[in-house]
């Protein structure tokens, strides 16, 4: 494996560095409000009715005016929790999310007041690795208000979201073996540069669809929003919290939704390279226009997300963990052997077609066997029949009774 020159960055002055920061912090919030936003007006128009119009002109400001209302309610603290762990559970959720956009590259080279930088904070030679790591400490804030809040469909919740994350993150984290293997780096900036001229989700398109299935069980999102199913756990994790403990919660939602648009973008899209045709204007990749690439590709993927909340119903928590234990960790697996195989075997020329080639094959049998499952007739088991004592209100028997009569 071949790492990139990561010596371009670490040499800022403080204000630039500082400006970095303030940058991707703004840049986030201001995505977390507008996707609060369009997402409701989305729905609104998918489901054929309005959303906001009330606040401001057209109702652009419901989404301040939700902030605003957020800080200012009482923040109540139900009796029976463990205090502390309660209190620290939002900001354990909310500050991994803003920490895994450090490594994530927003543009290429410009100039600041006369000083050559990137449009990133910082790179890594493990820079996806650093994003995984960092991405899966924000469970522990679900898992600990769940267990704080001394309730049980907090608990519940909590217990829900820590098994997606077992599951989902390594589906995640073998979608992303193959483009280490076409990039030979598992630098942010390394793999936006080896996608200059062809874009992964082309040559890795069965790693693209399992990464796809992933973020959106990763983020706790429809149709896989079961840690806060409200028709079963009423609202799940963060049943016991208000004000802004609860909108701590949301930002961490929304922000990590932001992430892994943006590693989707960084590791399949091209990152910030222009899409064709604009490619072919020849100053479309240099000065500040990438960052309008890679904004909108991100967008692209907010407006699926909340697409899939508006078409899809909350599957079933068996269906959720059988997707991805028996379908997309072994699809991930053999993908990666293939790509492996190809990659070792091929020469450069040769293994890019031949790698598209047979991901398109792989995606078009998975889509096949999915119509014939589908279309597969399934035998309803009978229901069991209990007999009725006379007086006795019929129920059905209990565990114990049954282990007793035997």
């Amino acid at each position: 494996m071949t790492y990139p020159d990561t010596t371009l960055f670490g040499h800022d002055p403080w204000w630039l560095i500082l400006a970095k920061s303030l940058g991707i912090f703004v840049f986030l919030l201001l995505t977390v409000l507008s996707a609060i936003l369009i997402e409701r007006k989305i729905l609104g128009r998918m489901q054929l009715r309005f959303g906001p119009n009330r606040v401001g002109p057209h109702g652009l400001l419901q989404s301040l005016a939700d902030g605003v209302k957020l800080a200012l309610k009482e923040g109540l603290i139900p009796a029976g929790v463990d205090k502390w762990i309660y209190l620290a559970a939002p900001v354990i959720s909310v500050i991994p999310a803003f920490l895994a956009f450090a490594v994530i590259p927003l543009g290429g080279e410009v100039s600041v007041f006369g000083h050559r930088t990137a449009l990133q904070l910082t790179d890594l030679p493990v820079a996806v690795l650093y994003i995984l790591a960092v991405t899966s400490i924000g469970v522990y804030g679900i898992v600990l208000a769940g267990w704080a809040s001394g309730s049980v469909y907090p608990l519940l919740g909590g217990l829900r979201s820590s098994a997606q994350v077992v599951s989902y993150e390594i589906a995640m984290a073998l979608s992303f073996v193959a483009v280490f293997i076409f990039a030979g780096t598992m630098s942010t900036s390394g793999i936006v540069a080896t996608q200059n001229d062809t874009w992964y989700i082309f040559l890795l398109l069965p790693s693209f669809l399992v990464y796809l299935t992933s973020m959106v069980g990763e983020t706790n999102r429809a149709p896989f929003d079961l840690p806060e199913a409200e028709g079963e756990l009423v609202g799940g994790f963060h049943t016991e919290y208000s004000s802004l403990k609860f909108a701590m919660f949301m930002l961490a939602e929304y922000v990590n939704m932001t992430t892994v648009s943006a590693l989707a973008t960084t590791l399949f899209l091209g990152g910030w390279h222009a899409p064709w045709p604009i490619s072919i204007w020849e100053g479309a990749n240099s000065g500040w226009w990438p960052l309008l690439w890679f904004t909108a590709k991100v967008w692209l993927f907010l407006f699926f997300f909340m697409w899939l909340r508006a078409t899809l119903p909350r599957m079933r928590y068996d269906q959720f963990m059988v997707l991805g234990w028996k379908v997309l960790i072994p699809v991930s697996l053999v993908w990666t052997m293939i790509v492996a195989f190809l990659h070792t075997l091929l020469d450069v020329d040769d293994r890019t077609w031949v790698t598209a080639v047979v991901g398109l094959v792989i995606v078009a049998g998975l889509i096949g066997w999915a119509a014939v499952r589908a279309k597969r007739p399934r035998a309803i088991p009978e229901p069991t029949v209990h007999p009725v004592v006379d007086g006795a209100f019929p129920v059905p028997p209990l565990p114990a009774k049954e282990r007793a009569d035997v």
